[in-house]
């Protein structure tokens, strides 16, 4: 078996999913890798700061996790639950719904809280749904009715400002930009004061990001699509830093696939809005991203294949089986890499 092989089918001990953020959020732990030499260090996240010097370059992504899961009924009584995937249209969203073959097209579904939606579509796994209300009274029943949905490993309720970074202001996401959420606002501060520069993409994490690889993953070149936005602000500070000799530090798989879909081929960085199919594994070409900070993902996910590829296999095998000896906690509320 492969170093690829055997990470992809790393196996987890169950008491090793985080199940809440460290408290206080950079307090959690760090594990330091070092591709040019292999070594690893055990650090706390706060120590981040250690690493970085004035002038770098620190990405996040400030996409904000909508309330997208809602529950209601049928006018027959029957229970269903709605998971908002991506909006299409006015008020037409994408969307899981359960029970989806129950449901006739053009059945009107009573929600929770008086609202009415209107099943439009229907595919093998999703279904096209249309709000009967405006935008503005959408995103004012979510927030009052609907619920942060987490991943199903985790096994409590988790309120909706734990999984959510402290600079979330563009809704849109069903899932946190997990990277992220072990920054507090006094880091930012702290890092800002040393001169390194903070700035931001947006990309609305969809449910793809957790869909575990295709059987064929090998042969295909694309992936789920995520809508994502390079602001010009971004851009220049990016280009600033490499044209410079300064480095980029990606907060995130997420910020890695938005600055890489937004590059050149001579490594620049574009502003640009749009979807991004990207699909980044081992023999990757990276043309902006210079240093990775990310949390420990699951097995047989497009994640840790874009990980494998920002180091090698080898290594981040390595990595993994020194964190699951030394206790870290994994996945979305768990403990954070730093890929130097």
């Amino acid at each position: 078996m492969s170093a690829l092989e055997e990470l992809l089918s790393y196996e987890l001990p169950r008491h090793l999913i985080a199940q809440k953020l460290s408290d206080p959020r950079d307090a959690c732990r760090l594990l330091v890798v070092h591709r040019d030499t292999g070594e690893l260090e055990d650090r706390r996240f706060f120590e981040i700061k250690n690493y970085l010097t004035a002038g770098d370059v620190l990405v996040l992504n400030d996409t904000k996790v909508l309330k997208a899961r809602i529950k209601g009924r049928r006018k027959t009584g029957g229970a269903v639950e709605i998971l908002l995937v991506r909006p299409l249209r006015d008020n037409t969203w994408e969307c899981l719904l359960r029970p989806l073959r129950k449901i006739k097209i053009g059945e009107t579904l009573l929600l929770n809280g008086g609202a009415q939606v209107k099943m439009v579509e229907r595919t093998e796994r999703t279904a096209t749904i249309e709000f009967q209300m405006s935008a503005q009274e959408l995103d004012s029943y979510l927030d009052d009715w609907g619920e942060v949905p987490t991943p199903p490993y985790i096994r409590r309720k988790v309120p909706a400002e734990e999984y959510q970074t402290v600079f979330a202001s563009k809704p849109g996401a069903v899932a946190a930009p997990t990277a992220g959420l072990h920054f507090t606002e006094n880091l930012l501060q702290d890092l800002k004061n040393m001169g390194v520069k903070v700035t931001y993409v947006t990309l609305h994490v969809a449910l793809g990001t957790f869909e575990s690889l295709a059987a064929d993953w090998q042969q295909r070149s694309e992936l789920h699509k995520e809508t994502f936005f390079v602001p010009a602000e971004t851009a220049t500070v990016v280009n600033h830093a490499k044209e410079s000799g300064h480095r980029v530090f990606a907060v995130g798989t997420t910020v890695v696939r938005s600055l890489e879909s937004a590059a050149t081929d001579d490594g620049k960085l574009k502003t640009v809005f749009a979807d991004t199919s990207l699909f980044i594994k081992p023999g990757y070409s990276w043309k902006i991203v210079d240093k990775l900070v990310t949390n420990f993902h699951l097995p047989q996910t497009s994640l840790l294949l874009l990980v494998a590829a920002f180091a090698t296999p080898e290594l981040i095998l390595e990595a993994y089986k020194h964190a699951i000896e030394q206790e870290y906690k994994f996945y979305s509320l768990g403990d954070a890499m730093l890929i130097l």
